[in-house]
């Protein structure tokens, strides 16, 4: 069997499960194309038949390779690095790169009025909601991140809630440090917790009344240098379990 399909892989390399339950073994003369290259992968599955291998984590899914015909790799391949090659080609990426970095900058401006809309910081205290919404933004926006502020399960009004609870929840709380029972429900237990903690704390910055500064953990968060953001793209993406943690703070 040849045919395009879709795979789940197993302990063997060349040996996966078709959709009907069936184990296939990869024929003979296919090698397999890893992960990266979006354009080689594209054209390859135009190309002829070929089996993509995707992994399924929990509700996300990874892909593990496709694997083509040898002979059609080195074709495609061939044909793609002439045109890359060209001042054509060199054109379009050079916009394409400013492009996306339009959008991000846009993203990134849009993300921080979120923040501070959902802040609503009285007059006293505004000041620190623009400072709170600079980093908030600047931890959550990254490209390739992997955090709340990237997903588009939620609206955006509700990624910059849990994006500011998820900032709360690390730089003002000791939950990085607690050691949590590894029973079902405590961690997310704690997280609700700690959420609640949170918003009593903003609550009081929503008052335009004074308030003992350095007994304030945002006012003492704020206070410290800001850490740098995180990398960008494939470099740093939180866990799986981090990204649901943030989703929690606005579904449950």
């Amino acid at each position: 069997m040849t045919a395009s399909l879709v795979l789940a892989p197993t302990a063997n390399p060349r040996v996966f499960v078709a959709p009907d339950g069936s184990r296939l073994e990869a024929p003979a003369g296919w090698v397999c194309v890893p992960p990266g290259d979006a354009a080689l992968t594209r054209r390859l599955k135009l190309a002829g038949p070929s089996w993509a291998v995707v992994e399924k984590k929990g509700r996300k899914t990874f892909s593990r390779g496709l694997w083509v015909p040898e002979a059609s790799v080195a074709a495609v391949r061939a044909a793609l690095d002439a045109e890359r090659a060209t001042p054509a080609y060199a054109k379009k990426r050079s916009a394409d790169v400013a492009r996306r970095e339009r959008n991000q900058a846009a993203y990134v401006d849009e993300f921080e009025v979120e923040v501070r809309t959902f802040l609503a910081f009285a007059p006293r205290w505004s000041a620190h909601g623009h400072e709170l919404a600079r980093r908030v933004a600047a931890h959550a926006t990254p490209v390739g991140s992997g955090t709340v502020a990237r997903t588009q399960r939620i609206s955006i009004e509700e990624r910059a809630e849990a994006a500011v609870i998820a900032w709360m929840r690390h730089q003002t709380t000791a939950y990085d440090h607690l050691s949590i029972p590894r029973v079902a429900g405590a961690r997310r237990e704690v997280r609700r917790e700690l959420a609640q903690i949170s918003r009593a704390v903003l609550a009081e910055h929503r008052r335009d009344a004074p308030h003992a500064a350095r007994a304030c953990p945002l006012c003492t968060a704020l206070a410290n240098p800001a850490a740098a953001p995180p990398a960008t793209t494939a470099s740093v993406r939180p866990a799986a379990a981090e990204l649901e943690a943030e989703l929690d703070d606005v579904l449950l």
